[in-house]
């Protein structure tokens, strides 16, 4: 039975979580090998607030101003992930607020959040953006003897986890492109953890949009704003 007092926001955040979780079962996958990242970007704290309050925990944001602007109106023990292009001249203020960055897109980048972690005396997940598809619009490493120096040089900096790989993929792709895209990102997830002996747990891949052939491919992370906050 539905319940009446609960808000639009909860209900839509209950179906998701409940597709998501349907979606890890038809690939044979435990419910519970996929996390659901909420994506908040352009959406008031106040909506935040009511997904929190329905149980959510981990929210997404593209821009850091807008991080910035939310997350002390937010309780404490929210996990923020800044899941946008990030700046270099940016990054300290990244790190002040978001625990995981997964768009990182080069070494310096790389350089500037590692200064950033050690300087708060904090560590500070992070995924690096590979551009699959190979668009120009898009962000994102695409040369995998850059992203494969990258990663290795994450994983010798102290005050930083590196954890996995982040892509998206085109928007209205085919079904069969879509399992492409997400497919190639855990090949080279694959061959990262072959080559540098070393495992890297997460895939963040998969917005409202496309999270079921994303799931199907090895997702562990899901970015899903619209079908949870509405459009925006």
């Amino acid at each position: 039975m539905e319940d009446l007092n609960m808000s639009a926001i909860a209900r839509n955040l209950s179906e998701v979580r409940e597709a998501v979780a349907n979606e890890a079962r038809k690939a044979s996958r435990a419910a519970d090998s996929v996390r659901l990242l909420a994506v908040s970007k352009t959406f008031p704290a106040e909506d935040v607030k009511e997904a929190y309050d329905a149980g959510q925990r981990m929210f997404g944001e593209n821009r850091v101003q807008e991080l910035e602007a939310k997350a002390p109106l937010l309780p404490a023990d929210i996990e923020w992930h800044l899941i946008g292009h990030l700046q270099s001249n940016k990054a300290a203020k990244a790190v002040e607020y978001a625990s995981w960055i997964h768009s990182v897109d080069s070494g310096k980048l790389l350089d500037r959040i590692a200064k950033a972690a050690e300087r708060c005396g904090k560590t500070v997940n992070v995924l690096l953006e590979v551009n699959i598809s190979g668009e120009a619009s898009k962000f994102g490493l695409r040369d995998y003897g850059e992203i494969r120096e990258i990663a290795a040089g994450a994983l010798n900096m102290r005050h930083l986890r590196l954890r996995g790989l982040m892509t998206m993929a085109e928007f209205d792709a085919s079904e069969a492109r879509l399992h492409e895209t997400f497919a190639g990102l855990r090949a080279m997830r694959d061959r990262l953890e072959c080559e540098l002996d070393v495992r890297l747990p997460e895939l963040s891949m998969g917005m409202s949009s496309d999270y079921p052939a994303a799931i199907a491919e090895g997702a562990t992370i899901v970015r899903i704003g619209t079908a949870i906050f509405g459009r925006r």
